[in-house]
């Protein structure tokens, strides 16, 4: 009988047979994983192995030793596991990486021409969105447990995670010029959560690299953020001064900001692909009326309590009274807003330094604005 690499023949095309057999299993575990997640109420769904690739860790790597983090310490600390699902997580075979889309009805760059009106990001203009994905792939998590007793792990900014990169892997989309993740179906309108699992799960083909010669994405940020295509400097990046900054926002980055009061949808909302996308349907997803273009007289004022009140279960709670409150007063120095000076002079005493020493800031444009004028 012949042999191969010291294989019987027929022990050789048993193992021929059992491989076909497990690629057939392996794609019927992710047709039914898919079929189960979008009855849950995802919108999309990517695959790929639990890894990531050598540029994906070397860029992370040049990101923290430019400091391009800035004050979030934890993006350095968590390197190692960021970098590699595997340090996470060794038991981790496969990523499932699932999509929601957040696409909002109208154009998020619209209110920049009323500087009377604050711009809320439109991923924070309701609920947190972070209660319902987490839900969701628990519910996905729960099935594939009782299907295919596998083990697993969920994971919705609760871990150090890089989540773009990996979604980039995946079928899903492409890492674009500006660093989040882009879809022909969605443009760049998707909140993403990942199950790690000891599946085995065949891997999607990644998805091709579609943007082309354009940079409209780097040309219209505001602040000059973008260092390169595909890197960005976080510390200069209007979400991370609105959201992540806890201290007073130097005052050329400031002058920068517009009526941007909480994060930036800039860069998403330029991009051609954004055509594509179409409204989400999610309730929870779709603007309250009161963070659709809210004042900022109506804003500047509020105490602890009433900002606590307003963003009940909103992202922008996180960020606290202190941290936004110097937003508005930012905002309302840009708008030029002289119609507010007697709140901002209000401001000037309060007992947080960052709120104090805002005010005085916005004052001062708003005074210097009124001289010129004369």
């Amino acid at each position: 009988m012949a042999y191969s690499n010291g294989i019987k023949q027929a022990d050789h095309e048993n193992m021929k047979t059992t491989d076909v057999e497990k690629r057939t299993d392996m794609e019927d575990i992710k047709q039914k994983i898919r079929e189960l997640a979008l009855e849950i109420g995802f919108d999309d769904v990517g695959f790929c192995a639990a890894q990531t690739t050598d540029q994906h860790k070397a860029d992370l790597k040049e990101y923290n030793e430019r400091g391009c983090h800035g004050t979030m310490d934890w993006m350095e600390t968590t390197e190692e596991r960021r970098a590699d699902p595997s340090v996470l997580w060794e038991e981790a075979k496969s990523i499932i990486v699932l999509g929601l889309n957040y696409a909002p009805k109208g154009d998020p760059m619209a209110l920049l021409d009323h500087p009377d009106r604050a711009i809320i990001s439109c991923y924070a203009q309701n609920r947190d969105y972070h209660d319902l994905v987490k839900k969701r792939l628990k519910r996905l998590a729960r099935e594939m447990v009782d299907r295919w007793g596998c083990a697993l792990k969920v994971f919705v900014d609760t871990a150090p995670v890089m989540e773009k990169p990996i979604a980039s892997q995946t079928a899903l989309g492409w890492q674009g010029k500006h660093t989040c993740l882009v879809s022909r179906k969605f443009g760049s309108w998707l909140f993403l959560g990942e199950i790690y699992t000891t599946l085995e799960i065949e891997p999607d083909k990644a998805h091709k690299h579609s943007c082309g010669s354009c940079t409209s994405c780097l040309t219209v940020c505001p602040t000059d953020a973008f260092i390169g295509e595909g890197k960005i400097d976080g510390r200069k990046c209007i979400s991370y001064l609105t959201i992540e900054y806890d201290g007073v926002i130097e005052p050329e980055l400031a002058l920068k900001m517009g009526n941007r009061i909480y994060g930036c949808d800039d860069c998403l909302a330029i991009c051609p692909w954004t055509k594509f996308s179409v409204p989400t349907k999610e309730k929870d997803f779709k603007p309250r009326a009161e963070f659709m273009a809210p004042r900022l007289g109506d804003l500047v004022g509020l105490n602890d309590e009433e900002f606590r009140d307003l963003f009940r279960a909103s992202p922008v709670k996180r960020i606290k009274r202190h941290r936004f409150i110097r937003n508005v007063l930012i905002a309302i120095a840009n708008g030029r807003c002289r119609q507010l000076r007697d709140k901002v002079v209000a401001l000037i005493e309060d007992e947080h330094p960052v709120i104090s020493e805002t005010a005085k800031w916005a004052l001062s444009v708003l005074d210097k604005e009124s001289k010129t004028s004369v």
